[in-house]
Formats: C-alpha cells, structure tokens, sequence
C-alpha cells in the first residue's frame, strides 16, 4: 500500500480557515455568489421576454406574408367556372403571378374537380387539360377548411416549397392551388437581430427548415447535421414552456425563444450565443473571484502559524484510512470535537461500517452463486433468509430449449470449437432469460431450463414466457447464421408449457439445486424435443392464456412420452 507523505505544517489547514473565512472569505463568498445568481436570474428574464418578443413578432410578420398570399388568392375563386371566363381567369392568374413573386405556380380546379388552367413560372401553361384532381389532398383539404396550407417539400432536392389550396364560397366556383417559394421568408427572418450575432430560423412541424439567415442551411435539407441540431433547438425550447438553453446548427450554446405562427404548424426560434448573452456576468464572476482569490491567500497567511499545531486529529484520520486500505473494516476513529473533523470521522466510521456491511453481503451472494441462479442469489439475499427456496406449489410457466443436431456436431468437432459454441450460445440465452425476470434452473449439455413466476414473481407469467421463448429463437438466429457459414448442421428448438408445479430447494448438504417438479416439467421437456428447427411448441394451458396478444396456430395432436393419448400442441407464429 502507498502511504501518502502529509506535511504537518499544513494537514490543518482547512479547520483554520473556517474561522478567517467567517471574517474575510466567507462574506466575498456570499456576495459574489448572490450577486452572480441575481445577475444571472435577472439577465436570462430578461433574454427570454426579449427573444419571446422578437419570435412573437417574427411569427406575426410571416403570418402577415401567407396572408398577403392567401388574400390574392381569393381573387381567383370568387365566380363560378365558365368557358366565357377563361380568357379572364388565365389574365388574373397571370396577373397575381407578377403581384405575388411568391407564387411559383397557379392551378385552377373547376367545381367538379377538374383542372381548368395552370400558369408556372418554371414550367409551360396549359389550359383545358380537364384532369381529374377530385381526389387531390389539396382539393380536399380546401373544400373541408376552405384554405388548406399542405407540408413543406423539397423541390428539385432542395428550396423549400409549399401548396396553399382556397376553396370558393360555393361548391360550384371550385379550388385555387398555388406553389409557393417560401425562400422570401428569408428577408423577415434575416432582419431579426438580438444582440451582436443572435439570429432566428423558422421550422415546419417535422423539423424541416423552412427559413435561416444562411440561405445555405435551408438548400441542404432536413438531413444536414446542422438542421437537425436546429430541430432539436426547437423541441428543448418547446418542453421548457417557450424559452430554454441549447445549442445552435454549429454546435454553440445558445439561449433561444419560440413563438407559433397562426394558420400553420411552423415555429419561429430566436437565439442569442450564451457567451453573448451572459458576458456581463461573467467578467463580474471574474471580478469577483479576484477578490476572493486576494481574501484567501490573506486567510492562508494567518493559518499558516496555527496548523502545524493540530495535526493529531488528521494523523488519526490518516491512520484509520491505512487501516480501511488493508482490508480492516472493524477499525473506528474516535475524534471528540463537534467541527468538520469530528463530522469526518462520524462519516469515516459510518463508511467502515457500510463497507463491512457491503463486503459481507458480496461474500453471501458469492457463496449463493455457487449453487444458485444469479437472481435466486439476489432474491433470498434481499429478503434475507432462504425461506423463500423451501418448497411449495405454483402456477409456473416452463420453457426448455434445446440444440438440434449437437449430437452428431459434438461428436465430429473439436473440443475447443464445442466449448466456443456452448460458450456463445448459454451466454446469449442467460442474458436473455435474466432480463425478461425468468430463473435459469438448469444446464444439461446443450438443452437448459427456465421457470417464469418461481421464485421470483411475475404478475403476467403466460405472456412473459411466450415473450422469452420467442426472444431466446432471436437470440439463438444470429449464432445459427454464423455456425451455419462455419459449416456446423445446429438449430434451436424451443418447448414451453404451463401449469401448477412443486417449486423449491432439492440437494444435499453443501450443494443444492433451485429447481420444479412435476407433469408441467415434463410437458415442456416433451415439447422441447418436439419442435423442430426455429420452432416455438407450447401446451394448450399457455397457449390459452396467450390468446389475442399473439399469434398462436394449433398444430393438432401429437402422442408424447409419458402422457396418456395424444396431446394438442400449438405453435408460436414468428413475429408474433
């Protein structure tokens, strides 16, 4: 063991310096402290009524340029469809795209449901085309609502566009569709400023950005890392109630608000860089830990003639860790005085003590272990006796799983390529069983045992069992897929069943087993040797209480070992 060397001029220290820190330390303690909560409190006030200003309003101006869209639009389905208004709608619909440089493209829908005129500025114009569009999410959505603004979608892998649909007063009159560019949403977005470099970005409901000062972010889509890191931004923000602290598409950390925009499920989040926002306070942090800083070199200098003189108390504490270090946990230090050298050795002995405690519940469970299931080991350890193992009669559930083909496989392999594959495949399974709360009872060669509600409860054992059977098929499938490329000729079969069994401790003095008895154990053996390959067989009794959660399919009846007549089987579907 390592001994530490402690200077005695210095091991005091501390306890000095509690009573200079109530006359010099203690006071710049208090008043820096409360000066950098108050000033932080108060600054992030207010940042986030500003930033929740500047959103509200960002959110109201883009509200005001749909409707600038939305308005305009309604010029076009104010009369019903003619063939003697044609000529006047396609004017209008030429007209409205020089008035709205939004608009990216018109469609026309008579009352009927059928194109009438589409006017694009990126495509040619046509008239008359008479498709059906009756069944159009726009078309429908705007004669359900009137105006129906749809999702935010990539056109040409890129700009964000999106469909604005407005229905007539009358059915008669029809529907207007128009594409829109939201890129000019840019210009309100880049006018918002807070602070030196704070910014604000706009989002649709799934995360897409619709809107950022850096017309690069919004052209590289809703997969680019910086976008997603925005979204996120977003969702802190909205669980926080409207104002929180995140990080930025650049990974920064930033404070930021948000404000819905109405008539559509887009957000406005605007942020201001943390340094930013919170610089004031810390350059006052830092002059307040000079000050501080000055107080305890001056607290230092006057306990430096004091320490050396109260040494024996840490000389104890120092004794006593030695002691702990070389395993005596009964050892205890005996400090009279009531300062935080006494409440030091109070925890000091309190930790021997739960480390004494700890280490002779470490031996129990390790001597359980040996002769017990690793959960068993852990239930008779928390209620602390064994009475838990004595024998009685339960409702269990029974699963027994099996290799097929280990026979011949055992007999032709090498040891050490038997052992990896029994080392892989208990791992795989043990691991599973333990987290679905079952008992691992019993290893026999390649086949093992399982119990669902013995001795540990389960509230539900019938599906938990099913559940298990079918995830120890799924943990066994990636070991079969890797022994059938080695060439081993292995699968799994799986048999369960369900019904009252005598539960509890059988053995000899110094070794026993945890383990159940009766026809339900051998039913699930039984089982277990019948299924074939990546089959799961289970009784009537589970099969019962599994109906309408999973897919279970009877296979009729099979004459099984030990039992009287045929038996009905059923198997678990797979996915189920």
């Amino acid at each position: 063991m390592v001994k530490l060397a402690v200077d005695p001029r210095r091991s005091l220290f501390s306890k000095y310096c509690l009573v200079l820190f109530a006359a010099v330390a203690l006071p710049l303690f208090a008043n820096g402290g409360l000066e950098a909560w108050f000033g932080y409190r108060d600054r992030r006030a207010q940042l986030h009524a500003l930033l929740g200003l500047e959103a509200r309003d960002a959110a109201l101006r883009i509200g005001g340029f749909l409707d600038t869209i939305r308005e305009p639009l309604g010029w076009m389905v104010q009369l019903p469809w003619t063939p003697a208004s044609e000529e006047r709608q396609r004017l209008d619909a030429l007209r409205l795209l020089r008035q709205v440089p939004a608009i990216a493209q018109l469609t026309l829908v008579d009352g009927n449901g059928r194109e009438r005129l589409q006017v694009s500025r990126v495509a040619l114009n046509r008239a008359g085309s008479g498709a059906d569009l009756s069944g159009d999410p726009a078309v429908a959505g705007a004669r359900s609502a009137r105006a129906w603004y749809g999702p935010v979608i990539d056109h040409r892998g890129s700009e964000p566009f999106m469909t604005v649909a407005l229905a007539g007063n009358r059915a008669s009159i029809g529907v207007v569709l128009a594409e829109i560019n939201l890129k000019l949403i840019r210009d309100v977005i880049s006018g918002i400023r807070v602070g030196a470099t704070g910014q604000a970005f706009v989002l649709d409901g799934p995360g897409r950005l619709i809107a950022h000062p850096d017309l690069s972010l919004v052209l590289r889509g809703a997969d680019d890392p910086a976008a997603r890191r925005l979204a996120t931004l977003r969702e802190t923000v909205r669980a926080a109630g409207g104002a929180a602290t995140g990080v930025d598409g650049t990974g920064r950390a930033v404070i930021a608000a948000a404000a819905t925009i109405p008539g559509v499920d887009w957000t406005v989040v605007v942020m201001q860089p943390a340094a930013e926002a919170f610089g004031p306070i810390a350059r006052a942090l830092l002059r307040t830990g000079a000050l501080i800083l000055l107080g305890l070199v001056f607290a230092a200098a006057l306990a430096y003639g004091l320490a050396r003189h109260m040494t024996g108390p840490i000389r104890l504490l120092e004794h006593g860790t030695e002691r702990i270090g070389a395993g005596d946990f009964r050892h205890r230090i005996a400090i009279a005085s009531a300062d935080e050298l006494g409440r030091l050795a109070a925890r000091f002995n309190a930790m021997a003590g739960e480390l004494a405690l700890s280490q002779e519940r470490q031996e129990r469970i390790a001597r359980l272990r040996r002769f017990l299931a690793p959960q068993v080991a852990e239930l008779v350890d928390r209620c602390g006796d064994d009475g838990v193992l004595d024998g009685r009669r339960l409702d269990v559930a029974v699963i027994f799983g099996d290799l097929r083909g280990f026979t011949a496989f055992s007999a032709l392999a090498p040891p050490e390529v038997v052992i990896e594959v029994l080392g892989a495949y208990f791992a795989a399974l043990g691991g599973v069983i333990t987290a679905h709360g079952a008992t691992l009872v019993t290893y026999t060669g390649d086949g093992l045992m399982a119990l669902v509600n013995a001795p540990v409860p389960t509230p539900d054992p019938g599906p938990t069992a099913v559940r298990l059977a079918r995830a120890m098929q799924e943990a066994v499938r990636p070991l079969a897929g890797d022994w059938t490329a080695r060439g081993f000729r292995l699968g799994f079969g799986v048999g369960a069943a369900m019904g009252p069994a005598t539960v509890g401790r059988i053995g000899c003095e110094g070794r026993s087993d945890y383990t159940a008895i009766g026809p339900v154990v051998n039913l699930a053996a039984r089982l277990c040797a019948a299924a074939a390959d990546a089959q799961i067989l289970i009784d009537a009794t589970l099969a019962e209480a599994v109906r309408g959660r999973c897919a279970v399919a009877a296979l009729g009846a099979l004459p099984l070992k030990g039992f009287g007549g045929e038996v009905p089987v059923f198997g678990v579907a797979d996915g189920s």
